[in-house]
């Protein structure tokens, strides 16, 4: 049955999210779960949806995009060790929802975003933060403020170009999910001598990222 949404009921569901979806799920890093109980999901979904923005699954954008679920999000930000200060790339923005958790976890953020619907709506959601947002492809990231210490590509891929981990620093951490048929594995790894191994960590459904798809034949 539908309810009339408010900022009181917004409050009540982020507190419930924290509660039933990230500290049951090993998400219990205390900045991150600051963070997430802070930050508006509903600013950064459709207004339609707002009554449904902490759900247990992913949210449709628009087009072919989709908000991932908050344990997506809280399981990535975990693995990717964000520390105060650091430069961060983040590949499919979309409407701004883990850029600003970025922000509030002290990183320098570099959004990127091709769609210009959605990095509209992000701008907007984000007008007051230092994020720097990039309209462009996602695949080529944003190589003039490069190197990252981290990357975090927000969705799941089938190939991870090579664009990509050049601008990944020396030491530099990257999370991302891989679309392996039918499953998706959150995955992460560290650059070491230029080279880029990712190792999965968790089976989880994550929404899929237009534009990195796999040639035929390929195996990531």
């Amino acid at each position: 049955m539908a309810t009339k949404y408010s900022e009181l009921s917004a409050a009540a569901m982020r507190a419930a999210m924290v509660d039933s979806q990230l500290r049951t799920s090993d998400v219990i890093d205390p900045a991150i779960v600051a963070a997430m109980g802070a930050v508006p999901r509903e600013a950064h979904v459709p207004a339609q949806l707002a009554s449904v923005a902490y759900i247990d699954r992913a949210i449709a954008l628009g087009g072919d995009r989709m908000l991932n679920p908050p344990l997506v999000t809280g399981r990535m930000l975990v693995a990717a060790d964000i520390q105060p200060g650091q430069k961060v790339l983040l590949i499919g923005g979309a409407t701004g929802y883990v850029a600003r958790l970025l922000a509030m976890l002290g990183a320098k953020v570099h959004a990127v975003e091709e769609s210009p619907e959605l990095i509209a709506v992000a701008r907007t959601a984000t007008a007051d933060t230092d994020i720097r947002w990039i309209e462009g492809p996602l695949t080529a990231g944003a190589p003039d403020a490069a190197p990252f210490d981290r990357i975090i590509v927000d969705g799941a891929i089938e190939q991870l170009p090579d664009t990509l981990v050049g601008q990944l620093a020396r030491r530099g951490r990257l999370v991302a999910a891989r679309r392996d048929g039918t499953v998706t594995r959150l995955v992460q790894g560290i650059k070491t001598d230029g080279t880029l191994a990712l190792r999965p960590f968790a089976d989880m459904d994550v929404a899929l990222l237009p534009g990195f798809a796999a040639p035929r034949g390929f195996r990531f």
